[in-house]
């Protein structure tokens, strides 16, 4: 077995652990898991938000993709019987194997599969309370933004299409081992039961936001040209000539709605 001040933390996992016991208890506080509450954890390294959440709940769950790391969690925490750990990679798990609902996911995402992972949650979100994760602060920003904003982008818009974001606090770099070169910092993202812009495909939108942001220095009309007319802009009462980031989610959604509308009306 790996003793867990012993393990090194391998770059391609994107591995920094967390060891400053005040951040520590602060996440948890944040989260506030309840007797209940059907936890996942992402990452849960050497389990030091493991430890919190189990004195907290009746079951956890723990996605854990190095096995050295399922090791040292076993050797250390799996006498616990509320805890199940799986020795899987996060971007290909399948929540719906938990069953319910209500599900909260928490974890230290690695900087190098966030934007990946972010996504491919928001596939699961039906299923979802909330997710609070700690990210590269650059990301949390990303996930924040306004429009008119140089870090408003493809992520801003799928997720806070789908999601209430909140960004909580920031985190240095000395909470971690070893530290990482940039700030981090925590987010809350709630599903909305239901989005405020009705939206007809969601497909529709994943391609428009990502055609109208592949080129940022283009205008819409150049980004969006294969899919959406100057006459349908000049119908939806969107300036052509705008850039992508300076329009707001409800302007996607139309520009989706259209093109969604042609595509049906083509076949």
């Amino acid at each position: 077995m790996t003793h867990p001040d012993k393990h090194q933390a391998r770059k391609r996992f994107g591995q920094n652990f967390l060891h400053d016991p005040s951040i520590i208890q602060r996440i948890v506080d944040i989260i506030n898991p309840q007797k209940e509450d059907r936890l996942i954890e992402i990452g849960p390294g050497k389990g030091a938000l493991t430890k919190l959440f189990l004195e907290r709940v009746n079951k956890l769950d723990v996605i854990e993709i190095d096995r050295d790391l399922v090791n040292t969690l076993t050797s250390t925490l799996g006498n616990d019987e509320r805890l199940i750990i799986h020795q899987a990679d996060a971007l290909k798990i399948d929540l719906s194997q938990f069953g319910q609902k209500d599900l909260r996911i928490v974890g230290n995402l690695p900087y190098n599969i966030s934007t990946p992972l972010l996504f491919h949650l928001l596939a699961y979100k039906d299923c979802i309370k909330d997710m609070i994760f700690m990210l590269q602060k650059e990301v949390v920003n990303r996930i924040c933004a306004k429009p008119g904003n140089k870090q408003y982008g493809r992520l801003t818009i799928m997720l806070q299409y789908y999601c209430e974001v909140e960004p909580l606090f920031i985190i240095k770099p000395g909470a971690f081992n070893p530290s990482p070169k940039v700030d981090s910092a925590i987010v809350r993202l709630r599903p909305l039961n239901s989005p405020k812009d009705d939206l007809l495909n969601h497909e529709c939108l994943k391609i428009i936001v990502r055609e109208a942001f592949s080129q940022r220095r283009k205008t819409i009309r150049n980004g969006l040209k294969k899919y959406i007319s100057e006459a349908d802009f000049k119908e939806l009462n969107i300036a052509p000539e705008t850039r992508a980031e300076n329009l707001e989610i409800a302007d996607f959604v139309r520009l989706a709605n259209h093109y969604h509308y042609l595509k049906i009306n083509t076949l």
